[in-house]
């Protein structure tokens, strides 16, 4: 399934001007508050009509202003998640759910695999006030899965959550990703969120789209992030388990780059992980470190040095066919004489990855 936008809209004295391509998969809408990206999926949804354009969905025109063409929302079979689960309260979950497969074809079989997928058997005969707000979001994603929606758009369906609540949902957006096979518009102004869960990654800006492709190639571009946004940014890698070490509570993850030892992991050997290296966490050496007490050194190649934003600079480094950014200082650029073609080690310290940057992968990452 491909979701194609190419629209005009005003509203005010804003212009939102967006195209944009979003193949099978999550695809993340990212950009600060104010640059348009819940308009978008309000467009996308048909809750509004864009000055000028066309939305195109499986094939299907949704909307094309110069055809007169506008399918009504109800008609577009598009689930839409929001920031709250505006779940009905005088329902129990069971109810809620079953709310959403009112307007679907599916039988009594949806449902069940929904509750499996989203955890939320516990929770069928309770009412919404006695929901946590991460219960609330999983049954409204169950409501909207069991419409039988083409398209599930999400916007900042994180943002009300504290950390733990987040931590408590991801997963389950995660396996959304992976298991549902229905593609998803994500809107989100957390760069942790959208590199964890993203298989795309589009950035708004001013009502425009900046950049949109892969992830992990998006993540690297420094120069396309809002400034808000630089410190989080750097690298992704596919990652497998390789062993745990109970007595320091560590796990020894493997890659194609290397071995790389992270905070420990309730995941058994073997099992898929997708982890980010901020750029700001990577230190560069010219030479092998020894007595050093970062844990993760991985061999590689400089393979680009990118521009200058004031003191520092960002170094690209190749580690067996993975590439690692580094932030590092012009100085250091200068003093190390860093350039293309140069080897260095890229070294991490254990501690800089948190459970903000671990996750499920996009997908089976394969023989690393």
């Amino acid at each position: 399934m491909t979701l194609e936008i190419d629209i005009l809209h005003r509203l005010g004295g804003f212009t939102l001007e967006a195209k944009l391509t979003a193949p099978a998969g999550l695809t993340a809408l990212f950009g600060p508050s104010g640059s348009g990206k819940t308009s978008v999926i309000n467009l996308v949804a048909g809750l509004m009509k864009p000055d000028r354009g066309r939305i195109v969905i499986d094939g299907e025109v949704l909307v094309h202003t110069e055809g007169s063409i506008f399918v009504p929302a109800y008609k577009r079979r598009i689930g839409y998640v929001f920031q709250e689960g505006r779940l009905f309260p005088h329902l129990s979950v069971r109810q809620n759910l079953l709310y959403g497969r009112w307007f679907s074809s599916l039988g009594g079989d949806g449902v069940e695999d929904v509750v499996e997928l989203l955890g939320i058997g516990a929770l069928l005969d309770r009412r919404p006030e006695g929901l946590s707000g991460g219960e609330k979001q999983r049954v409204a994603i169950g409501r909207a899965l069991l419409a039988n929606p083409r398209l599930i758009l999400m916007d900042e369906p994180l943002a009300s959550l504290d950390e733990a609540r987040k931590a408590e949902i991801l997963p389950y957006i995660e396996r959304l990703r992976d298991e549902s096979r229905v593609p998803i518009l994500y809107v989100s102004h957390s760069l942790s969120e959208v590199t964890r869960l993203a298989t795309a990654l589009a950035i708004l800006s001013d009502g425009r789209i900046a950049a949109a492709g892969p992830t992990d190639q998006i993540m690297q571009r420094f120069d396309l992030l809002p400034p808000s946004a630089r410190d989080e940014a750097g690298s992704i890698l596919e990652t497998r388990v390789e062993s745990h070490d109970d007595a320091y509570g560590l796990t020894t993850l493997r890659a194609r780059a290397g071995s790389v030892r992270v905070p420990r992991i309730e995941l058994s050997a073997g099992q898929p992980v997708r982890i980010r290296i901020r750029a700001r966490d990577v230190m560069v050496a010219t030479e092998r470190p020894q007595g050093l007490s970062a844990l993760n050194i991985l061999a590689g190649t400089v393979s680009e040095v990118g521009g200058a934003d004031g003191p520092a600079a960002d170094l690209r480094i190749d580690c067996a066919g993975e590439i690692v950014t580094a932030r590092v200082t012009r100085h250091s650029i200068a003093t190390l004489n860093l350039r293309p073609g140069m080897p260095v080690y890229a070294v991490i310290k254990s501690v800089a990855f948190d459970r903000r940057s671990i996750g499920a992968p996009i997908q089976d990452a394969g023989e690393l």
